[in-house]
């Protein structure tokens, strides 16, 4: 399995946003860390265009989108997008992608939200045509009609995946994507849901074996402090356990909110859930460093102190 960080969800002064994400990158890509995980967030800093600029301050870690909104873009352009980004960080790009929520395409971009299933696949034939590039992308099916020429193109293949949390996404990114980007998933829902599912349309489609990737929130604490690490999880990122999608998530597993989620307490305890993580068929762990603390100066020795030990984990995992 691989160890990668989240990168850029932070909350923050916007003026410094642009310094701190350079001070992240090069922290991950220094630490010997696989991968970073940058998410597109609705009110905040766009998400190709942050990685963009992280390629120019790393050298050889992954970039990862988690994930970029399909219906904010037509496929075509995203392709483009995505292959000029991947050109600039000397072909480091994992283009994640994915439906997004109701809540954000719906009631905060004002597109229709009917079918996200069926709009995924269509949105992949034409995404996939494209990256395969250069030449020709002549596709048509219920949402487009396209015939688009490309000049631009990807060596070696740029991997895309697929935010799926139910069977029919499963069912779609195991046969048109190369894995899937999780959150809201522990190891129950992974290993008697994820991992059949998407590995079985893999193997159908004869595709390789597909990329499971896990975002789960990461605390360094003494055991006595793990009920806080969880609250704060609940306290600041519950905001994902509004969507139904995450809800009917979390029924197919163990945990009942993002505090469950939580890998909190000292290393040994940390290692022992990441090997979990594996256990249950995740090839990418995705940390997102959640810091425990009364103080700003408490907030941040806390995440240090987590990092120092995530870049220690990244090389026994």
């Amino acid at each position: 399995m691989r160890l990668g960080v989240m990168i850029g969800a932070e909350r923050g002064d916007m003026a410094r946003k642009v310094k701190k994400l350079i001070a992240d990158i090069e922290w991950a890509d220094g630490a010997g860390l696989d991968t970073a995980w940058m998410p597109q967030v609705p009110d905040d800093f766009d998400l190709m265009t942050m990685v963009a600029l992280m390629a120019c301050h790393s050298t050889r870690i992954e970039l990862g989108t988690a994930v970029v909104p399909l219906q904010a873009q037509h496929p075509i352009a995203l392709a483009r997008q995505a292959l000029s980004v991947n050109a600039i960080s000397g072909g480091r790009l994992a283009l994640g992608v994915g439906p997004s929520h109701h809540w954000i395409i719906r009631d905060m971009l004002g597109l229709p939200y009917d079918k996200p299933a069926a709009y995924t696949r269509d949105y992949l034939q034409v995404l996939g045509a494209a990256l395969a590039g250069p030449g020709p992308v002549d596709v048509e099916n219920d949402t487009f009609t396209v015939h688009n020429p490309t000049a631009l193109g990807a060596e070696p293949k740029m991997p895309v995946l697929v935010a799926a949390l139910g069977p029919v996404m499963l069912q779609i990114a195991g046969e048109h994507a190369d894995g899937t980007s999780l959150w809201m998933a522990d190891e129950k829902a992974i290993a008697e849901h994820i991992a059949p599912k998407i590995n079985k349309a893999a193997a159908e489609a004869g595709k390789p074996a597909p990329r499971i990737v896990a975002g789960i929130p990461v605390t360094l604490c003494a055991n006595a402090e793990i009920e806080t690490a969880k609250q704060r999880a609940n306290r600041i990122l519950a905001e994902a356990e509004t969507s139904p999608n995450y809800q009917r998530l979390l029924d197919r597993g163990s945990a009942r909110d993002v505090g469950d989620l939580c890998a909190a307490g000292d290393e040994e305890s940390i290692l022992k859930r990441f090997k979990q993580f594996a256990d249950a068929g995740v090839t990418d762990l995705s940390v997102r460093l959640l810091p425990i603390g009364e103080t700003r100066d408490e907030l941040i020795a806390s995440k240090r102190r987590t990092r120092e030990v995530i870049a220690e984990l990244a090389k026994e995992i």
